[in-house]
């Protein structure tokens, strides 16, 4: 893929008395890890949506590159209860082989599992399959949208570490929405803030810490803590603008 390049002047939804996202811009590079953070209401999902091209109500525009292989995974896995982990997998690459099947839900850590429905399996693992699942297409932008909200610690690091081994493998551009600050300062190369509605880039924040990372690791407390220190108010919103990526 090449460059990811964002460009968005105003979304309004029909009926909506405002704009959900305002001047909103950013870049990304092939293989860059962007979190994008702010307030509930913000549009965040609304991003993501327009980025994929599900949503082309919008005054701006989106450059990803053409014939870009997107992955989407939603805050909840979407499995199909009627069918099996392999039929659900199947649903995006309808040839795939049960060798390939069984391979890649052994690189999750859900080896044996082909023949299982999604409600005999925790929310951890069906997580763990929804990934896998965005991965068959070997996608060149990967968008996330909150795929780890509402899990046990524990459960959300090993999902961390599974995120990372697939990544490894095709490297695609990727923006992930959370609310977890720690979640992004672990994950991501770059934060962005955004403001209230309508959204729009209040902070470019580069982490500047070694991989791998966890959310609870020291470094990550102690990024988290300065970058706290410094805007107390960024969670919600309200931040100064801050046009140059800044990097601690």
């Amino acid at each position: 893929m090449s460059r990811l390049d964002v460009a968005i002047r105003a979304k309004r939804h029909a009926g909506a008395p405002a704009d959900t996202l305002g001047e909103l811009q950013f870049s990304a590079e092939s293989g860059d890890f962007l979190a994008i953070v702010g307030p509930s209401g913000a549009g965040k999902t609304t991003l993501l949506k327009i980025i994929a091209g599900l949503d082309p109500a919008f005054d701006g525009a989106v450059s990803a590159g053409r014939d870009t292989r997107v992955g989407f995974v939603f805050q909840e896995p979407r499995l199909l209860p009627w069918l099996d982990v392999a039929d659900n997998l199947r649903l995006v690459q309808p040839d795939l082989p049960d060798a390939l099947i069984d391979a890649g839900l052994a690189k999750v850590g859900l080896p044996g599992t082909a023949h299982q429905l999604p409600l005999r399996l925790s929310g951890g693992m069906q997580r763990r399959v929804a990934l896998l699942r965005a991965f068959l297409i070997k996608p060149e932008l990967l968008l996330l949208d909150e795929p780890f909200i509402s899990l046990d610690a524990p459960t959300a690091d090993s999902l961390y570490d599974v995120l990372a081994a697939l990544r490894a493998d095709v490297m695609p551009t990727t923006l992930l929405v959370t609310h977890d600050l720690r979640e992004a300062l672990a994950l991501a190369d770059r934060v962005l803030f955004v403001s209230k509605s309508p959204a729009r880039v209040i902070l470019d924040h580069r982490v500047a810490l070694p991989k791998p990372r966890h959310r609870d690791d020291d470094a990550v407390s102690q990024a988290h803590h300065e970058l706290m220190s410094r805007h107390p108010e960024l969670l919600g919103g309200l931040a100064a603008a801050c046009p140059k990526p800044e990097a601690v």
